[in-house]
């Protein structure tokens, strides 16, 4: 069946920033909880600034069940959790449940890992002028790894576009929604290609503008 595109184009802007205010939302309060986790995680591990073996070892398991969920089993399993935060498990709005949970477990181990990746010797040269934990921890460690944090808080970005497709499957709206429903479901090829396109092109786009601001956070 031929697409009248002149019909369906205010549909798939409509899907393409349903999928923006998904990636958005998403990233936003999974880095509001990702990145506490992750600076956490970091500084109670064992011979760090504020060593806590309990609450390390109870974190970094919770961080790994929950990142070893596959998104589209997640998605499904929280719905309850969905319906009693955002009162439907259908739509963009619950969409943002789901990602959130997935994403923020996976940008607390990015954080860790950049934070893991300053030089000891700056931390025990900042001790030894009597800097506190949390002097060092906003003052040196994270700025420290700014650059680093920027191209991994990039790639999670990338990985939420993705997810934001398949939240489609059953319902999450955007651009993976119109894909099933149209490309998958109607078999029309044309309106799936057209949404891989403005995928790979968002995709593109995020990761260069990634890229370019770590460069300049490194240069300064």
């Amino acid at each position: 069946m031929q697409v009248n595109w002149e019909l369906f184009w205010p549909r798939i802007i409509e899907a393409t920033w349903d999928t923006v205010a998904m990636v958005s939302f998403s990233l936003l309060f999974a880095t509001l909880i990702g990145l506490p986790l992750g600076i956490i995680v970091v500084v109670t591990r064992k011979g760090h600034l504020l060593e806590n073996k309990a609450v390390f070892s109870v974190l970094s398991s919770i961080i790994n069940v929950f990142r070893s969920i596959p998104f589209i089993i997640l998605m499904v399993a929280i719905i309850p959790f969905t319906r009693l935060v955002v009162g439907t498990s259908i739509g963009t709005a619950a969409a943002v449940v789901p990602l959130v949970v997935f994403a923020a477990p996976y940008i607390a181990r990015l954080v860790e890992s950049s934070l893991l990746e300053v030089e000891p010797g700056v931390i025990e040269a900042a001790e030894s002028m009597g800097a506190g934990p949390w002097q060092i921890i906003f003052g040196i460690l994270i700025p420290e790894a700014l650059s680093t944090l920027v191209l991994n808080i990039t790639i999670a970005t990338i990985g939420l576009v993705g997810a934001s497709a398949m939240a489609g499957a059953v319902g999450g709206g955007g651009l993976g929604d119109l894909a099933i429903a149209y490309g998958y479901q109607r078999f029309e090829t044309s309106v799936m290609i057209v949404t891989v396109i403005i995928l790979v092109v968002m995709v593109q786009g995020l990761q260069t503008a990634g890229n370019t601001l770590s460069k300049i956070i490194r240069r300064r």
